[in-house]
């Protein structure tokens, strides 16, 4: 059984050429990705020899990450290597490529969160204005109130619809497209677009009810 860094069950994500990460899945880079987790899955320490290998790539999912949460204490070179200490030392049974994205953009928004919690710690009140998940996600950001309140709902919609809940981490947080989400997800685009469209609708209800 496969667990990621939050403990909750994953599946094995090989999904060919479908998925825009950066590097087409079947390159040799993501021959050799794959590869080494599938080691890493049997001796945890070879993770280390993934790190330099999808580095850049990692980047660019923290850039995307960092553009849904405001962090001023943490830049995306500080996101990365947070989120890679939080997926060392961890019990996964890595599957590929894909499965090592899909576990890293958690990672990402739980050192997110993290980061918000703690400059949240030494504040008083104050509400935020509603959270509005759109369509067209470049440019949306969350301050620190809105981005912890998000977590919290998406908590408790995971306990509901774990489906809905990954579509909107993978939309909203990693900033993927339909296509891109339907790719990782390995579903079809109308299903994504289902739970993306009554994930929005079920996120502005809870959040306004715990606003």
């Amino acid at each position: 059984m496969t667990h990621g860094v939050d403990g909750q069950t994953g599946e094995a994500l090989d999904v060919g050429n479908r998925v825009g990460w950066g590097v087409p899945p079947m390159s040799p880079p993501s021959v050799l990705v794959t590869r080494l987790l599938h080691r890493a899955a049997r001796e945890p320490q070879a993770l280390d020899d993934v790190f330099p290998v999808v580095y850049e790539e990692l980047r660019q999912l923290a850039t995307r990450i960092r553009h849904s949460g405001s962090s001023a204490t943490l830049d995306t070179t500080g996101v990365v290597h947070e989120a890679y200490l939080k997926l060392v030392g961890v019990e996964v049974d890595w599957q590929g490529r894909q499965h090592f994205f899909r576990v890293a953009a958690r990672a990402m928004r739980q050192v997110l969160v993290s980061d918000a919690r703690r400059r949240q710690a030494d504040k008083r009140g104050g509400g935020a204005p509603a959270i509005t998940l759109v369509d067209d996600l470049h440019g949306t950001s969350l301050d620190d109130h809105q981005l912890l309140g998000l977590h919290d709902a998406l908590g408790r919609l995971s306990g509901l619809d774990p489906r809905q809940a990954e579509v909107v981490e993978l939309r909203f947080f990693a900033g993927l497209t339909i296509d891109e989400v339907a790719g990782v997800l390995d579903v079809s685009s109308p299903t994504v677009n289902r739970a993306w469209r009554l994930a929005r609708v079920w996120l502005a209800r809870e959040l306004a009810s715990h606003g």
